[in-house]
C-alpha cells in the first residue's frame, strides 16, 4: 500500500478515538446537566448533526484546496471541539457542551474523507482493501478512546472535563501525522469509465441501481448502528444500573467489532461480492435485535453490540467500496458528497431520535423499530441483483 494509505490509517486511529469518548460520556454528561431527560443523548446527536451538516462544505473545500489542507483543518476543529466540550462540562453549561459536540462532528466529516483519499491512492481493484485498511485504524481508536475517557475522568476531580481535554490532544496528534500526507498528483480514474468522458447529470447518476444499494448499505448500516449504540450507555448504565466499567467494556467491544473485521472484509468482498457481504451484515443486524430483546444482562448487551459492530463493518465497507463504480473521475466529489450527506443525515436523525425513543417508548420498541430498515436494504440488494442479471441476459442475447 502507498505511504498515504498508511498515514491515513494512523491518523484514523488517533482522530477516531474522539468518537468513543463522546459516545461513552456524552449521554452520561447529558443526563447530569441537560435540562430534561429527553435531551440526555442530544450531545451525541449534535455530533452527528455537525458531521452531516459539514459533509458538503468539507467536500467543496477539498475540491478547491486539496485534501491535505482540509485534513489539517479537521484536526484543528477537533482540538477546538474538545476544549469547548471540556469547558461545558466544567461550567455545567449544556449548550456549550453541545456546541463542542457539534464542532466534533464537523471534524468527523473530515475524517470520513480519509477512506476516499485511500481508495484514490490505489488501483480500482485494490479499493476495498485500501478502504478496509484505513478503517482498521478504528481498531486502535476502540481501545484508545474509552481508555482516554476513563483516564480523563480522573484528571479533573468529580468531572469528565479531563477526557475532552485529552480529546483535543489526540486530534492535534492526528494533524501532526497528516503533515506528511501529500495530495495525489493525479486522481485515480475509477469507476465506470475514463475521467476524460463528459460528466453525467445528477439524474443520470441517481438512475444507477448500484448507487442506491451502496448508499443504502452505508446509510442504513450507520443509522441503525448509531441508534442502538447511542441508546445503549444510557439504558445500560442510567436505567439498568450496570457499572460504568461494564458499560465501557460493552462500548469498547462494540467498536473493536466495528473495525476488527477490516483485517479481512476487503478480501471477503473480493471473494463473495458486495451483495453477499451486505446480506451477511443484515443478518448480523437481525441477530443483534434478537439478542438485545432477549434480556438485559451484561452478556445480552455485549453480544448484541459485538454483532452490531460486525454488521456495520460488512455493510459500510461494502457500500463504500462499491461507490467508486458509480462515478467517473470528474464526478467523484459530487457523488461522495451526496453519499456522505445522505449517510450521516440518516445517522443524525437516528441519534436525535435515540433519547426520545428510549425514554418515551422504551428499549424494546426502539429495537423493533429497526426491523423495517433491514427490509428496505434487502429490497435494494434484490433490485440490484435483478438489474445485473437483466444486463447479463441482454449482453448474451
Amino acid at each position: 500500500m502507498p505511504l498515504n494509505v498508511w498515514l491515513l490509517t494512523l491518523a484514523q486511529a488517533l482522530a477516531m478515538s474522539a468518537t468513543p469518548i463522546m459516545v461513552l460520556l456524552g449521554g452520561l454528561v447529558g443526563a447530569k446537566i441537560a435540562p430534561s431527560a429527553e435531551l440526555a443523548t442530544a450531545p451525541i446527536a449534535m455530533m452527528i448533526v455537525g458531521l452531516a451538516a459539514s459533509v458538503i462544505p468539507v467536500g467543496l473545500i477539498g475540491r478547491r484546496y486539496g485534501r491535505r489542507r482540509v485534513f489539517l483543518l479537521g484536526s484543528v476543529l477537533g482540538a477546538i471541539a474538545g476544549l469547548a466540550a471540556a469547558a461545558g462540562v466544567h461550567q455545567q453549561n449544556f449548550a456549550l457542551f453541545c456546541l463542542g459536540a457539534l464542532f466534533l462532528g464537523s471534524a468527523g466529516a473530515v475524517v470520513q474523507q480519509y477512506r476516499f483519499a485511500a481508495m484514490e491512492a490505489v488501483s480500482p481493484e485494490l479499493a476495498p482493501k485500501a478502504a478496509s485498511r484505513v478503517l482498521l485504524g478504528g481498531l486502535v481508536a476502540a481501545f484508545l478512546g474509552p481508555e482516554l475517557a476513563v483516564l480523563g475522568a480522573e484528571l479533573v476531580q468529580g468531572s469528565y472535563a479531563g477526557a475532552f481535554l485529552l480529546l483535543s490532544c489526540v486530534s492535534l496528534a492526528a494533524g501532526g501525522v497528516l503533515l506528511a500526507y501529500r495530495n495525489e498528483s493525479q486522481w485515480q480514474a475509477s469507476g465506470l469509465a475514463s475521467a476524460t468522458e463528459a460528466d453525467r447529470s445528477l439524474t443520470e447518476l441517481l438512475g444507477q441501481s448500484q448507487l442506491w444499494v451502496a448508499l443504502g448499505a452505508a446509510a442504513i448500516g450507520y443509522g441503525m448502528m448509531s441508534l442502538i449504540m447511542t441508546a445503549t450507555p444510557l439504558h445500560m448504565h442510567h436505567m439498568e444500573h450496570h457499572s460504568l466499567a461494564d458499560t465501557k467494556w460493552v462500548i469498547q467491544s462494540h467498536i473493536v467489532a466495528m473495525y476488527l473485521p477490516s483485517l479481512f472484509s476487503g478480501m471477503l468482498i473480493a471473494r463473495f461480492g458486495h451483495g453477499n457481504m451486505m446480506l451477511a451484515g443484515l443478518t448480523a443486524y437481525g441477530a443483534t435485535i434478537a439478542m438485545a430483546l432477549s434480556g438485559s444482562e451484561l452478556l445480552n448487551y455485549w453480544t448484541a453490540l459485538v454483532l452490531l459492530g460486525i454488521g456495520w463493518n460488512f455493510l459500510f465497507v461494502s457500500g463504500t467500496s462499491l461507490l467508486p463504480s458509480c462515478y467517473r473521475g470528474g464526478e467523484k466529489f459530487r457523488v461522495q458528497m451526496f453519499n456522505d450527506f445522505s449517510v450521516f443525515g440518516f445517522q443524525a436523525m437516528a441519534s436525535l431520535g435515540a433519547g426520545a425513543l428510549l425514554t418515551g417508548l422504551g428499549w424494546q420498541i426502539l429495537l423493533v423499530a429497526c426491523l423495517p430498515f433491514i427490509g428496505v436494504q434487502l429490497m435494494l440488494v434484490a433490485w440490484w441483483k435483478l438489474s445485473k442479471s437483466r444486463v447479463l441476459q441482454g449482453d448474451n442475447n
